[in-house]
């Protein structure tokens, strides 16, 4: 068998991290083994950091179209509950778009909204 030498592998394996701790604080962009390691912990950030962003996106579109429901006489879980009984599809990401640009169709939706709400509620 013959033998394997890994120089080319093993450069490239460096390169590889090296440009992707480029821009770090001293040694962590110059040195593998400080730019290996802070590498492998700004991918867990970062995977970590996609899960929280679609967490507090969620919670900003939440928290808006409260606030509209609630200037339009109705609470969040209202306004969600009458929208589902009208069969209303709409996703909060819209709703608080909505609730932001155009107040009028926010309005129309909310009344649509109210009207299941309290016929449910009878």
């Amino acid at each position: 068998m013959a033998r394997i030498k890994r120089a080319v592998n093993a450069h490239k394996k460096r390169r590889k991290y090296l440009k992707l701790a480029k821009g770090y604080y001293g040694s962590k962009s110059k040195q593998y083994r400080a730019a290996s390691e802070q590498v492998r912990r700004s991918l867990r950030y970062a995977y970590k950091g996609c899960k929280l962003r679609k967490r507090d996106f969620r919670r900003l579109w939440i928290t808006r179209i409260n606030a509209a429901a609630r200037i339009n006489g109705l609470t969040y879980s209202a306004m969600i509950n009458g929208l589902k009984r009208q069969n209303i599809e709409v996703n909060r990401k819209m709703l608080a778009d909505m609730a932001v640009t155009d107040a009028s169709g926010f309005a129309q939706l909310a009344d649509l909204a109210k009207a299941a709400h309290t016929a449910q509620a009878v």
